[in-house]
């Protein structure tokens, strides 16, 4: 993410103003104030000695909370190329070295950081700043860099989950401050909420808001859901957390509907229980699987519920159920209205994508569900979607395969392979099966399913000759991957270590 930009949706038609809070109103309106503030010779009556107490301690309590929960915040700087201007339609397609600024969240004390897969897109190298522990009147010290300062800490890429927006780092440090996870199903609208980060790079920075609303799907066509807050969050704050007043992270702030570019209350956060699940996913696999019942979803509306006669106006109606699939063979049919998952009722498709998606493969759903007027309870399995390159992944020999210094598996594309993967421009090269986790590698932006064509304008179309090309580059030399990537090819680009 770059320093002057965030990740924004834009609404239009949408008015930005702004608006000055405060947590009580007391600060702000005179006419609220105590007489004694305003006449300190007038003695204090005991309710307005009893409101200067809770304020007190409300103040104490923001303050211990910020200061326990920072040391777990970093500030991620990534140097990479990307589109000079992702907003301009004129240079949208030209390429340019760049320096860019994001957020992220120490989530284990080995060094495992979460932040936003948009914020290391394109990356080449990856730095995290930590921040400080302070205490007391330290705090000012610190701000001003009079303070302990540790250097920036090189950070290797894990995994990425693009449609998620997640991203996981590993600094080679132990024994880090790491933040809980929250339990996503206890969250309310109207808790109170702080936002951490380095907006506009200023770092370590604090906001206060509350959850605007606790699941928002705010893209009607995009099966996610959100955690809508207005703790205010701007450029910068990408990646860093959104927490809760026990100190546990709540959600990754990810983007804010603004015309400004700034912050007008409408910022939404990935929730914990999908950052949890990435987590895990990215850290043993490199990559997400998804989780799948076999059965098609939809949002029921009033015409749909007339037309089909259906009991309820307002909820999640199956439209298709797989063949053999695990939903089919639990006894889940089309025009099944999904009442809930495991416990938690059904409202909206996104909630329940959401739940099922999170569920390991392997694991059971309890589904309660209406068929006409008769209340029914299904045992679903949850199985893993395939996809070309979940298969591609079952080809991998770990000790055969590995790429050390590209931190990848790699597969050879023979003749068979190439008839299976029928839309390669070129069947000849090494394909990108997955990512090796807690590889030393170098950084690279190579996702599962890329081929590998050449390096530094060399064919290749082996595993051997992959790995004598990297073994030749000097140390600090450049590297040009020419990739085939979805049909199209581009350039990878990194520096040898």
């Amino acid at each position: 993410m770059n320093v002057r930009t965030t990740r924004t949706k834009k609404r239009s038609g949408a008015r930005a103003s702004l608006l000055f809070l405060s947590a009580t109103g007391l600060f702000l309106c005179p006419a609220s104030l105590p007489q004694s503030a305003i006449n300190p010779q007038k003695a204090q009556t005991p309710a307005e000695a009893n409101r200067k107490d809770l304020l007190a301690q409300f103040n104490e309590s923001l303050q211990e909370l910020t200061a326990r929960v920072s040391p777990s915040i970093v500030q991620v700087q990534v140097t990479g190329y990307r589109a000079l201007n992702e907003k301009s339609d004129t240079d949208a397609n030209t390429i340019g070295r760049q320096r860019s600024l994001g957020s992220g969240v120490i989530i284990d004390p080995d060094g495992y950081i979460i932040t936003n897969a948009h914020v290391v897109k394109g990356a080449q190298r990856v730095r995290v700043i930590l921040t400080p522990a302070t205490a007391g009147d330290s705090q000012v010290r610190a701000s001003l860099g009079l303070g302990e300062h540790s250097p920036p800490a090189d950070a290797r890429i894990i995994g990425i989950a693009p449609t998620i927006d997640l991203a996981l780092l590993k600094i080679e440090q132990k024994n880090l401050p790491a933040m809980s996870f929250a339990d996503y199903t206890e969250l309310k609208k109207g808790q109170l909420v702080l936002a951490f980060g380095s907006p506009e790079g200023l770092e370590n920075s604090v906001s206060m808001g509350v959850v605007s609303a606790v699941a928002r799907q705010a893209d009607p066509d995009v099966p996610s859901v959100y955690i809508q807050t207005d703790a205010p969050i701007n450029p910068g704050n990408s990646g860093g957390p959104l927490v809760n007043t026990d100190g546990n992270l709540v959600g990754i702030n990810t983007f804010i509907l603004t015309e400004s570019g700034g912050s007008q209350g409408l910022g939404f956060a990935i929730p914990s229980s999908v950052v949890e699940f990435v987590y895990h996913e990215l850290r043993k696999y490199g990559r997400v699987h998804r989780s799948i019942i076999g059965a098609q979803l939809q949002d029921i509306t009033p015409d749909l519920a007339a037309g089909l006669s259906l009991k309820k106006e307002r909820g999640v109606v199956v439209t298709d159920v797989l063949p053999d699939g695990p939903a089919d063979k639990a006894g889940l049919r089309i025009q099944d209205i999904l009442l809930s998952l495991d416990g938690r009722a059904m409202g909206s498709v996104p909630l329940a994508e959401m739940i099922i998606s999170t569920r390991p493969a392997g694991a059971v759903m309890q589904a309660e569900v209406l068929r006409g007027t008769q209340q029914l309870k299904l045992t679903i399995p949850v199985t893993e979607q395939k996809n070309d390159v979940d298969q591609l992944g079952d080809l991998v020999d770990p000790d055969k395969d590995l790429v050390t210094k590209l931190g990848i598996y790699g597969v050879e594309i023979d003749d068979q392979l190439a008839k299976q993967l029928e839309d390669l421009r070129e069947p000849t090269g090494v394909i990108v099966a997955a990512l090796a986790a807690d590889s030393m590698g170098v950084e690279a932006d190579l996702q599962p399913g890329d081929v590998i064509h050449a390096l530094n304008g060399k064919p290749l179309a082996t595993l051997g000759q992959l790995r004598a090309a990297l073994k030749a580059l000097p140390t600090g030399g450049a590297g040009v991957l020419q990739v085939e990537r979805d049909g199209k090819y581009l350039y990878v680009t990194f520096e040898m270590d």
